[in-house]
């Protein structure tokens, strides 16, 4: 094994059989934080794009070897202020063990599973990370009861359904189709913001990332919650092959007082929507 593999950003807990330990690693996303992150030596690679192969190659093993492997974004901003809230020295591997199994931060873990870096995962990634810490926010909101050892409480699971339930119903009414969903919620503290693209099926079956679908279902629930304004867009394309090859752009809104959403015309995110279809009448 190459040194710039063995000092990848990397921990691993430790289990009877080495099947079914956990592997788990940072990922350092983009050209600019491999140069930020060059002073604590977490790689011997030349360059960005020979740092992307490595990882490849040890994620690759580490498929191979571990029953699960979960990789984060390696933010070298949030890991200068955890090594220094926490007296640590940034060269050290044990300050990158930490900073990688933080429990505050295991919401932007995600598994992997053989994709290609380059594609989608990268940006995932990243999205993970935003998702991750809007997620601790969410659950400030929910007095700790979305992120919880306990999980969430009768009325917070209760909430949680129908927040799911809000979102099934627009994706329903939407029909088959390429969306993708934007919701936000006015909470203390700053905006919640959730996005998730979804692609819909002419046999009803939903594509969407499972980090995605647990985002916006906890901004919703948030909103609901403590009984927030909020709006949420929906646009993409809607239609099928099966529908002879015919498609039509589309973009629906709704607002929300905090306990119920109603179609309104509304710009987010510099897109223009008109009012969306009334949920309570989508089965």
């Amino acid at each position: 094994m190459s040194s710039s593999r063995r000092r990848q950003i990397r921990c691993s807990t430790s289990a009877v059989r080495r099947s079914e330990e956990a592997f788990v690693t940072g990922i350092l996303t983009s050209a600019e934080d491999f140069e930020l992150a060059r002073p604590w030596h977490l790689t011997d690679a030349a360059d960005f794009d020979a740092y992307l192969l490595d990882t490849a190659v040890l994620l690759a093993d580490a498929l191979r070897v571990f029953g699960t492997v979960q990789a984060r974004m390696f933010h070298p901003a949030d890991f200068a202020d955890f090594c220094l809230l926490h007296g640590l020295d940034p060269a050290e591997s044990s300050a990158r063990d930490r900073y990688l199994v933080n429990p505050a931060l295991q919401t932007q873990l995600l598994p992997y599973r053989g994709e290609e870096l380059s594609g989608d995962f990268l940006p995932r990634l990243v999205r993970a990370r935003e998702g991750g810490l809007t997620l601790r926010h969410a659950d400030l909101l929910l007095d700790g009861a979305l992120c919880g050892p306990d999980g969430a409480d009768p009325e917070v699971r209760m909430l949680h359904d129908r927040a799911a339930e809000v979102f099934r119903r627009m994706l329903v009414g939407a029909g088959c189709g390429a969306y993708e969903l934007r919701c936000v919620v006015e909470g203390p503290g700053g905006r919640l913001e959730a996005q998730a693209r979804v692609l819909h099926w002419e046999d009803g079956v939903v594509r969407i990332n499972d980090e995605d679908l647990d985002l916006v279902c906890a901004v919703l629930c948030a909103g609901l919650y403590r009984e927030l304004p909020g709006a949420a867009l929906l646009h993409g394309v809607q239609g099928s092959a099966a529908a002879c090859g015919e498609y039509r752009p589309v973009a629906w809104a709704w607002r929300s007082t905090g306990l119920d959403w109603t179609p309104a015309a509304l710009q987010l995110d510099e897109i223009d929507a008109r009012p969306g279809f009334s949920l309570g009448t989508v089965c």
